[in-house]
């Protein structure tokens, strides 16, 4: 039987308020409140110059223009020095033809790792596994998904989310499994008969 660790920090829960970090990136400082009012993606990864976490920073590239347009701020992070994330970039660059257009935290004091819940001991106690962090414009944490070191994300389902996440917020929907943007959406009952009357 495995003991139970004392004062373990729980997990950030759906819809709570995301704690607030300052952190030095590959593009200088920032603080995560910098982009309340944006969407914002934070995803870790578990070193630099690794062959997954490398095609992944080339999927997450060639979304960014996607994003973009949604107001989604992309923001990566490992336990890395911000000295090998630039090494890292400009390899990707010169290898590859592909820029890295948005911020990598250099998380060496694992601060911001363990603020989410990053790192997974049953894992690995020093490095971050696979985490992405949906936050709203208001700082609310929207969604969460975990993976393993060894499964890379899948870009498709990351639009995908954030497509509901924004569909369902501006028209007060239900979005039913497998939605893409344009398929049927389910409207809920109304909670009053104010809402009730709108509808007639």
């Amino acid at each position: 039987m495995e003991k139970v660790e004392e004062e373990k920090k729980p997990l950030l829960s759906l819809g709570e308020t995301v704690p607030d970090f300052e952190a030095v990136t590959t593009h200088g400082k920032i603080r995560l409140s910098d982009f309340k009012g944006k969407w914002v993606i934070l995803f870790s990864h578990p070193a630099d110059f690794t062959p997954v976490c490398t095609t992944e920073f080339v999927a997450f590239a060639k979304i960014h223009p996607e994003l973009a347009k949604r107001n989604v701020q992309l923001i990566g992070l490992s336990i890395d020095s911000v000295y090998s994330h630039i090494a890292w970039v400009r390899t990707i660059k010169e290898k590859l033809g592909v820029t890295i257009p948005f911020p990598i935290i250099a998380d060496l004091d694992m601060k911001v790792a363990n603020l989410f819940g990053m790192i997974h001991p049953k894992q690995s106690t020093t490095a971050a596994v696979r985490c992405v962090f949906v936050i709203d414009p208001e700082m609310k944490l929207r969604a969460m998904i975990y993976y393993p070191l060894n499964v890379g994300r899948n870009m498709d389902e990351i639009l995908r989310l954030i497509d509901a996440l924004q569909t369902a917020d501006k028209y007060k929907v239900a979005l039913p499994a497998n939605w893409r943007p344009g398929d049927p959406v389910i409207v809920p009952p109304p909670a009053t008969q104010e809402d009730a009357e709108k509808r007639l």
